[in-house]
């Protein structure tokens, strides 16, 4: 089985595009290989494949997922629909509607229409304060989040254990039902949740009494995630680990991470910047120094004739890359201190070495 290409490399864009740039770079290569207009035979494949990365890569949220896990952190995260969802409006001004949710068909298989979407779980915020140690190792987290939770009594129906539970009539089970508005020779069509169900698809003879009828209730659930090493400040999605729907897809936990400032270092992506003070004369004559890394100290020799604010590079010793692991660098700048007083003798010898140039 042939692994997949890097959406961004199959899109022809980098890792700081911006959406717009790869919303461009998208549509040139949908008009060069869109099978209506390119008649070779791996036309229809480059196609599907371009779709399929900026499906994921036009999404803030999926790509920030693409990001930090690759392709696996992509599959089997998100349903099909989910995968193009907002997207189909992009897809559609170059393919026509039709044309494009055939080509959904053939690359992800069609188990809902877009019109029968399943009630999607709201997202749920948490915030995790994390050390630059941890951006080092990476961190397993566990947490006790209150959400709502499907209904342990009945089971998500909604209905008392024992009752009967029946296809929704007003709309046929779907759970949705479409209007068609005429406006002179145009016409709409809206999709709204069904008002007789509630969106499951489905009524209930008794409710259940531990939720009401709803098939959910607020509970709290233990959840575990893995922040990976190298992870940057930001919103991180862990799919399905929001609130619960029964018969629906459970909304996401968003993870705000925020790295907390550290005693010695600054971060700039996978490097680390660190200042060590020394003195005049040290500078002059040269010394060795201990200066602190994320895993221990490190030894330095310092040049006789060290300049004030000399870069010195630890390689290797940064914060890794979330996505291929290398590690950045540590640089240490020497700061040179010089007194703001003196004492008399100081202030001769330094006289006296001022005259040894004259």
């Amino acid at each position: 089985m042939t692994s997949k290409r890097d959406y961004y490399e199959v899109l022809g864009v980098t890792k700081t595009s911006s959406t717009t740039e790869i919303k461009s770079q998208y549509r040139k290569l949908a008009l060069k290989f869109h099978p209506d207009r390119n008649k070779s035979a791996e036309a229809a494949e480059h196609f599907k494949e371009i779709t399929e990365a900026y499906a994921i890569l036009s999404d803030p949220k999926k790509r920030q997922v693409y990001d930090l896990h690759g392709h696996a952190g992509v599959s089997g995260r998100y349903s099909s629909d989910d995968i193009f969802q907002g997207a189909g409006g992009d897809f559609s001004d170059i393919s026509g509607r039709d044309a494009f949710e055939s080509i959904f068909e053939s690359i992800f298989g069609r188990s809902e229409g877009f019109g029968n979407r399943r009630q999607r779980g709201t997202d749920i915020q948490h915030r995790v304060s994390i050390t630059l140690e941890d951006v080092l190792h990476g961190k397993k987290i566990g947490i006790d989040l209150e959400k709502e939770l499907r209904c342990n009594v009945c089971n998500g129906t909604g209905g008392k254990p024992g009752s009967s539970v029946n296809r929704c009539k007003a709309c046929n089970g779907q759970g949705q039902i479409r209007n068609t508005r005429g406006i002179g020779f145009a016409s709409f069509i809206t999709v709204e949740t069904c008002p007789a169900c509630r969106g499951q698809g489905s009524t209930i003879d008794i409710p259940c009494n531990e939720c009401k009828g709803k098939g959910r209730k607020r509970g709290v659930a233990r959840t575990t995630f893995d922040i990976p090493p190298g992870v940057e400040d930001g919103d991180y999605s862990v799919p399905q680990e929001g609130n619960q729907v029964p018969n629906g897809v459970n909304g996401d936990l968003i993870v705000s991470i925020k790295t907390q400032p550290h005693e010695f270092f600054k971060r700039d992506g996978g490097n680390i910047f660190y200042d060590h003070n020394i003195s005049m004369v040290n500078a002059a004559l040269g010394c060795n120094i201990l200066v602190p890394t994320l895993e221990g100290t490190e030894q330095l020799t310092i040049d006789a004739g060290c300049q004030p604010n000399k870069i010195i590079k630890l390689r290797g010793k940064g914060l890794p890359h979330t996505r291929t692991g290398r590690r950045g660098d540590q640089y240490v700048r020497i700061i040179v201190n010089i007194p703001n007083k003196l004492k008399k003798h100081q202030k001769q010898l330094l006289e006296d070495f001022q005259r040894s140039f004259d």
